[in-house]
C-alpha cells in the first residue's frame, strides 16, 4: 500500500507523457462503453423476453461513456478514438458474427463476461491512481458493471447445460484476444501507474468467479483460463 501511495504521489496528471497515454486509455473506456451500449441493444433483439432489462443496461453504458468523456475534458485530453476502435476490433467482429448467427451464448460470453470483467479489472486497478475527478466517476461506474456482469451470469446459469459446449468454444476463440489487448496497452497503462500483472490478476479473478457462478467446476475454469494465458 505504501508503494502504491508513493507511486500516486509521483503522478503528474498534466505532463505531456501522462496526457499522451491517457488519450488512448480514455478512448478505450469511451469506446468500450459505446460497444457495450450497442451490444446490449443487439442482445435485446436476440432475447426479447429480457428486452426491458437489456435496454436499461444499454442506457447505463451510454451514461458511463459520457462520464468518461468528461474525464478526458477535465484533463484537457482528446481521446484517440481511432486507436480504440482498432483495439476492440477483434471482439467487435466476433460479437457481430455471433449475433448474425443468432448465437446468444457467444454474445453473452463476449459482452457480459469478457468485456464486463475486463472493464471491472481495469477500473479496480485505475481507481487508486486516478485523478480526483476521474476517481469519482469510475467508482460510480464500477458498481454498475457488476450488475451487467450479473445479467450474463444469471442467464447462462439458467441455460448452462445446453450452453456449455458453445461457452467453451467462445472462450477458446475470444479469451486470447484479451491478452493481446492487455499487451497492446501495457506501456500506456504503466504510465498511468496501472501494472499489467495487476490487470491480469484482477481480470482472472473476476472471470474465474463468473465462470464458477455459471456452473463450471474449478478444474474446468483452470482449463478455460489457460486458453488466454497461452497467448499472453
Amino acid at each position: 500500500m505504501q508503494q502504491l501511495t508513493d507511486q500516486f504521489l509521483e503522478i503528474d496528471f498534466k505532463s505531456e507523457k501522462y496526457k499522451d497515454a491517457y488519450s488512448r486509455i480514455n478512448a478505450i473506456v469511451i469506446e468500450g462503453e459505446q460497444e457495450a451500449h450497442e451490444n446490449y441493444i443487439q442482445l435485446a433483439e436476440l432475447l426479447p423476453e429480457s428486452q426491458t432489462e437489456l435496454i436499461r443496461l444499454s442506457k447505463m453504458e451510454s451514461r458511463h461513456k459520457k462520464g468518461f468523456e468528461a474525464c478526458g475534458r477535465n484533463l484537457q485530453v482528446t481521446p484517440d478514438l481511432q486507436f480504440a476502435k482498432e483495439f476492440f476490433s477483434g471482439l467487435h467482429q466476433n460479437f457481430q458474427t455471433a449475433a448474425a448467427q443468432g448465437k446468444v451464448v457467444t454474445c453473452l460470453l463476449i459482452q457480459s463476461l469478457i468485456i464486463e470483467c475486463f472493464a471491472i479489472a481495469a477500473y479496480n486497478i485505475y481507481i487508486p491512481v486516478a485523478d480526483d475527478f476521474a476517481r469519482k466517476i469510475t467508482e460510480g461506474v464500477v458498481k454498475d458493471e457488476y450488475s451487467h456482469l450479473n445479467f450474463g451470469e444469471v442467464w447462462l446459469k439458467e441455460h448452462f447445460a445446453e450452453s456449455k459446449a458453445e461457452l467453451e468454444q467462445a472462450n477458446r476463440q475470444n479469451l486470447p484476444l484479451v491478452w493481446k489487448m492487455l499487451n497492446e496497452v501495457a506501456d500506456d497503462a504503466k504510465t498511468l501507474a496501472m501494472e499489467k500483472e495487476a490487470l491480469i490478476e484482477d481480470f482472472m479473478i473476476q472471470y474465474g468467479e463468473a465462470l464458477s457462478n455459471i456452473g463450471f467446476k474449478t478444474f474446468e475454469i483452470m482449463r478455460l483460463s489457460a486458453h488466454g494465458l497461452t497467448a499472453a
